[in-house]
């Protein structure tokens, strides 16, 4: 098979670049923000590709239990603030430090609207340190890509900043570009339209969406479209948006989609989104999951596995449409269930189409990287830098395949999609590692507390000794666990799974028995 930079390397070799991100976001919540939920964004805004500027408004829908006195959103302060409206009446508000205080009226009004503009943020090093990507495509148009996953919304619209936060009524999305250009965002296009030099596009999505997930694109893209036929029986439609110069490279790129979501399918179950649509738009920054339009930039580096074709980029930001899209948290201490879930539904691609060895090889190598270095979960209240680390994915997808090496594969799969299809779980709900835990304990009914406690919350791992015992066998143990996992052990009888911990156990047997032949578990190995 052709070698090529696996996902998890290419995160260890980014990873610096976080720690330049000017901005951050999650940590507590502000106590004001408290005080209300949002319902829905109406973003309106003007793409002025030449000044590399936008211009325009954001209608913030929200609900409170009690009257406001300060109405306090996010935004930051490379942007002017114009006016803030409530009824048609201006309010008096203070930005600074990107935060935007609002001074409602005495009413009982549930929306207001900002009216600002700016020079957008510039992204260093796009998607870790987010921003706006100003490029040229090769025939000279502008390309527009915007990411903002390390620094949340407010580098773009003012609102309520804070992963716990999404508008559980969706968004409303429209934007106004010069002719010829294209705008590729959220959710489906209800309407465009063009005025003079001017075209403008209008997009609607109801679905709940976090923050950072809202997106836009700007180019002129050829689009290559097919409806999908979805495991649920609808049919959903399914879209690439590719640059002018690449248009003969999309119907590749829309049958690798078609697949790869075919096999999320299979294992996570029907696509989250069939009201809106299954899309990726060509980005000049690697990719990101913004829902129903994934950013896509990994230049058709496709790569053949069994029978299809690959490619991990597009694979892996599909996959957070049911873990990070549907399945969300409120608290980036969590962030594994975004990253690690996704990263073991890369895996599983192998293990569908390149079969059980290409699997257990992919395995391999990527658990080769993992330095158990920090807990895969996080303090409370941490913020996305504090968060954001490539244990999240690594150790994060190990864990996921521990874990079906202990249940099997009979409970492992169905439980899968079980968490997925759970309504406590999914789109206008915050899940947390807890939820997660308890579900699976739940569905497999097994105590399963000290593997979960041990793994996600420690750096250590357990150590395998083995001991000859004479002519009786061998002695086999896990040192530094109080607890006990069932370990398959391959001997001259065949492979038989033993519960293995401090005590040592006798292995019958001439020959040095082979524990975890398959590497199911996180063990040190001398």
């Amino acid at each position: 098979m052709k070698k090529h930079l696996n996902f998890i390397t290419l995160l260890f070799f980014c990873f610096s670049a976080l720690q330049a991100q000017s901005w951050d976001w999650g940590g507590p919540m502000d106590p004001l923000q408290t005080k209300f939920k949002v319902l829905q964004y109406r973003l309106d805004l003007e793409i002025l590709p030449d000044k590399q500027m936008i211009q325009g408004s954001n209608i913030i829908v929200f609900e409170a239990k009690e009257k406001l006195d300060t109405l306090r959103l996010q935004l930051i302060d490379e942007y002017e603030v114009e006016k803030v409206l409530m009824e048609g009446k201006e309010l008096e508000f203070f930005h600074q430090n990107d935060v935007l205080d609002i001074l409602p009226v005495d009413c009982s009004c549930n929306e207001v609207e900002v009216v600002y503009l700016g020079k957008t943020p510039i992204a260093q090093n796009p998607p870790w340190s987010g921003g706006f990507t100003w490029e040229k495509d090769q025939l000279g148009n502008h390309w527009m890509g915007l990411s903002s996953q390390g620094e949340g919304a407010k580098i773009f619209m003012p609102a309520l900043d804070h992963p716990s936060s999404e508008p559980s009524q969706g968004v409303e999305l429209t934007f106004t570009v010069p002719k010829p250009y294209f705008v590729a965002a959220n959710g489906r296009l209800m309407s465009e339209k063009f005025e003079g030099d001017k075209a403008i596009y209008h997009w609607l999505s109801d679905y709940p969406i976090n923050n950072y997930n809202v997106n836009f694109t700007v180019g002129i893209f050829h689009e290559q479209e097919m409806l999908f036929e979805s495991s649920s029986g609808q049919q959903i439609p399914m879209i690439v948006y590719v640059l002018q110069e690449n248009k003969a490279k999309a119907p590749a790129l829309l049958s690798v989609l078609e697949e790869s979501a075919r096999t999320h399918e299979k294992y996570f179950g029907p696509y989250p989104f069939p009201e809106d649509k299954i899309a990726v738009v060509e980005t000049p920054y690697l990719g990101m999951e913004h829902q129903t339009i994934n950013a896509y930039g990994n230049n058709f580096q496709f790569v053949p596995l069994g029978d299809t074709q690959y490619d991990w980029l597009l694979h892996h930001e599909l996959g957070h449409e049911w873990f990070g899209n549907k399945i969300s948290v409120g608290d980036w201490a969590d962030m594994w269930i975004h990253e690690g879930l996704t990263a073991y539904g890369d895996w599983l691609f192998y293990w569908e189409h390149g079969g059980e060895d290409a699997y257990f090889e992919k395995v391999a190598a990527e658990s080769r990287h993992i330095p158990h270095d920090r807990p895969v979960v996080s303090s409370p209240n941490s913020t996305e830098k504090e968060a954001y680390h490539p244990e999240i994915y690594s150790k994060g997808a190990m864990l996921i395949h521990s874990l079906r090496g202990i249940l099997g594969d009979e409970v492992f799969f169905p439980m899968l999609k079980a968490f997925v299809a759970d309504e406590r779980f999914g789109y206008q709900n915050r899940v947390n590692t807890q939820d997660f835990t308890e579900f699976v304990k739940n569905y497999a009914d097994r105590d399963l507390d000290a593997f979960f406690d041990f793994y996600l919350y420690t750096t250590q791992l357990p150590e395998l000794v083995m001991k000859k015992k004479g002519k009786k066998g061998w002695s086999v143990s896990l040192k530094g666990i109080n607890f006990t996992l069932p370990v398959e052990v391959n001997t001259e009888a065949g492979i038989q799974k033993i519960e293995l911990g401090e005590k040592p156990v006798l292995i019958k047997g001439m020959e040095e028995p082979e524990v975890d032949p398959k590497a199911w578990l996180m063990l040190e190995r001398k």
